[in-house]
């Protein structure tokens, strides 16, 4: 699948307002809606209709599945029952427990919930069988739109579903997200974070609870006073362990919510408790302060009532924090902004925000220990100058997100494993070479290689300018991405893609020497015989010439010229314009490409005859031609083979073609300048 370049100048994040309409009629949720009451039917959404392709991609349903509507399932439908709350989340049979628990953290926040699920919809006097939901994608708020109908088996939802069987907003906002990323099955396994950040636009930060900071209760008190998204799970080790049941009650390989933490008093000292939710809606921890446990006998009715203590199998619990330190491994934060959770003062943070692709063969250079090809990943700089308040150093999170891959799992995409480093600016402009990345070690870097949709980690770095390289581990892999930079004070950050600019010597016309070299002398009588009488060479004769000449070049793989390639040469060398070459042209050619031999074998590092496609930039450069991440992605589809190749005849090609057009566009440009000057002196 191509990648092809996207602008990745800084763009300002998207502010919460209107979300664009994504429906593929252009027309928004209320347009839909109103145009379905006018004639009278329930809206049938074609962009994701209620067949099995909307349903699994790579296998059948186990059991028919019969789409229906609310009003089919129960006499009275309601959107929302009672409010919004976490038990409103009952997982069914699909593999979706990280959203789940996403979904139950989003309950915990008012604000951020109205804005993900419109609360203004019913199955009142003006319902049309149709809803919208809205999610943030790469910086921007996406609506979308989708109809009421839901997978059922005998009257019963399949998928998500609410613990009241007359409310409906959770199994059709999972089905909204089931559009989104193109299926149901496409929902199968996933990081909580993830829906996290596209229900909030939030950044993640990761913690393994083993090795987390002294004063990680106070960082998880801060980050749920503050409203953030918590997740947590348990590490399994096989994928046999996946979904077992520990001798606790609790889940392997499962996401959980994390829905509160408070401390109690217990036997005259104070205990640090915390509270977890299962999404499946049961199945608890059943250890000290489990819903059972005789630790709440000593604790008074209302202190019970202060912390929403119920004995319920809602799956729902109250566990010790020394407990949860030892029995689960991950802790997911998403902060609704990037506040800061180490200081206690809140604060704005300012965000920088770049698109980008990693292309194979030109941008797509894999990680430092790739260092052939690492330099040719995107390179982005970072202009750090206002230390924080009372502080040396200046903080920021980045946090680099592969785009499109739970979206692309139809067509076999995986989570692609992504990192990036971050080295000190030399001082040069430009995009940095190979030999810098051999000889300096990065400055920051993340802390691992991760195949997640999203790696951030939060840096303190003295003032300065920096470089960042975001990649994949392995290079040659295809994907686009978003990086996101918050800093506590304003940053400055700038794409190091090239600009485009053409640096050629004139073209010198050879004086004849007082006397002919050996070679120079055979090349005339070759030329003389293929010329025949008129003494200008065609562009058969042409093809002819230098397909001899070429075939003797030692260490350099060449096959054949095409005769459009030498019709090329021609219009590039011709000045009389008869479409022919006299000598004297022809030998202005055969300097310039005895040149472009010498660039070529320089750059062919492996003297394989052939030349790398990453190195197709540097070997451009020194040939006149500083092109930006686009066209040389565009040039390496077209000239490099499938193992990332370009032998000569290809590059001699691609050298003949840009000169053509950078000629046509320097007559272009002489031109408006004549045009402008002549308007002026008028």
């Amino acid at each position: 699948m191509p990648y092809l370049y996207q602008d990745s100048k800084p763009r300002p994040p998207m502010l919460p307002g209107a979300a664009r309409a994504t429906h593929s009629s252009g027309k928004n949720f209320e347009e839909l809606k109103q145009e379905c009451l006018r004639r009278g039917v329930l809206f049938e959404d074609p962009d994701f209709p209620a067949c099995n392709s909307s349903l699994f991609f790579s296998e059948k349903p186990p059991i028919p599945f019969i789409w229906k509507r609310p009003g089919d399932i129960v006499k009275d439908p309601k959107f929302i029952v009672g409010g919004v709350t976490r038990t409103d989340i009952c997982q069914g049979d699909l593999g979706d427990c990280w959203l789940l628990a996403a979904i139950a953290s989003l309950t915990l926040n008012e604000k951020t919930l109205a804005r993900v699920v419109p609360l203004d919809q019913n199955f009142g006097p003006d319902y049309a069988g149709i809803f919208h939901f809205q999610f943030w994608q790469h910086n921007e708020w996406l609506d979308v739109v989708v109809d009421d109908r839901l997978p059922t088996f005998k009257d019963r939802l399949v998928f998500l579903h609410s613990a009241e069987h007359n409310e409906f907003w959770s199994a059709l906002l999972e089905k909204a997200y089931a559009k989104l990323n193109g299926s149901y099955e496409a929902l199968k396994g996933g990081s909580t974070i993830e829906a996290m950040e596209d229900f909030t636009g939030g950044v993640g930060e990761m913690y393994e609870v083993k090795k987390a900071p002294d004063n990680f209760y106070e960082i998880l008190e801060k980050a749920l006073k503050r409203r953030s998204m918590v997740g947590c799970s348990i590490d399994i080790r096989s994928a046999a362990e996946s979904e077992a049941r520990t001798p606790f009650g609790l889940i392997k390989g499962h996401a959980y919510s994390m829905t509160g933490i408070n401390e109690v008093s217990y036997r005259g000292r104070q205990v640090q408790l915390i509270r977890i939710r299962n999404p499946w809606g049961q199945v608890e921890w059943n250890g000290p302060w489990s819903d059972n446990s005789l630790e709440w006998r000593s604790i008074s009715p209302s202190e019970q009532r202060r912390l929403s203590q119920a004995v319920l199998d809602d799956g729902e619990f109250w566990m010790k924090f020394e407990d949860f330190k030892v029995h689960f491994d991950k802790v997911e934060i998403c902060n609704l902004t990037p506040d800061a959770l180490e200081d206690n003062t809140a604060h704005r943070w300012e965000v920088t925000i770049h698109q980008g692709s990693w292309v194979r063969g030109s941008t797509a250079g894999g990680c430092r220990n790739f260092l052939e090809t690492f330099w040719t990943n995107p390179q982005f700089k970072l202009h750090l100058t206002e230390k924080d308040d009372g502080q040396d150093d200046c903080t920021l999170i980045v946090a680099l997100m592969q785009k499109d891959r739970r979206k692309l799992k139809k067509l076999g995409a995986e989570m692609l494993t992504i990192g990036y480093s971050i080295y000190e600016n030399p001082g040069r402009d430009g995009h940095l070479g190979k030999d810098f990345f051999r000889y300096h070690p990065s400055k920051a870097r993340s802390k691992t290689y991760i195949n997640l949709r999203e790696v951030s980690n939060r840096f303190k770095l003295p003032p300065g300018d920096y470089i960042l390289v975001p990649t994949t581990f392995e290079p040659h892999q295809e994907a686009d991405f978003c990086l996101r930079i918050f800093s506590e004070k304003k940053a400055i950050t700038e794409d190091l893609d090239e600009k485009v600019a053409i640096d050629l010597p004139e073209p010198l016309n050879p004086t004849p020497s007082p006397q002919e070299t050996k070679e120079e002398k055979q090349f005339q009588e070759l030329f003389n015989q293929i010329s025949g009488k008129d003494m200008e060479i065609s562009a058969e004769e042409l093809k002819y010439v230098l397909d001899a000449e070429l075939k003797k070049a030692k260490n350099i793989k060449f096959k054949s010229l095409s005769l459009v390639s030498c019709r090329n040469i021609i219009s590039l060398m011709d000045s009389t314009g008869n479409g022919k070459l006299e000598f004297s042209e022809f030998k202005v050619f055969w300097e310039k490409l005895k040149k472009w031999i010498t660039i070529f074998l320089q750059f062919d590092f492996d003297k394989s005859g052939s030349m790398s496609s990453y190195e197709l930039r540097s070997a451009l450069k020194a040939a006149g031609y500083q092109l930006n991440n686009y066209l040389l992605q565009l040039i390496v589809l077209r000239y490099s083979d499938k193992q990332f190749q370009i032998e000569f005849d290809d590059f001699l090609n691609c050298l003949i073609r840009l000169e053509n057009a950078s000629r046509v566009f320097q007559a272009l440009r002489e031109k408006n300048n004549e045009f402008i000057n002549l308007n002026i002196s008028e």
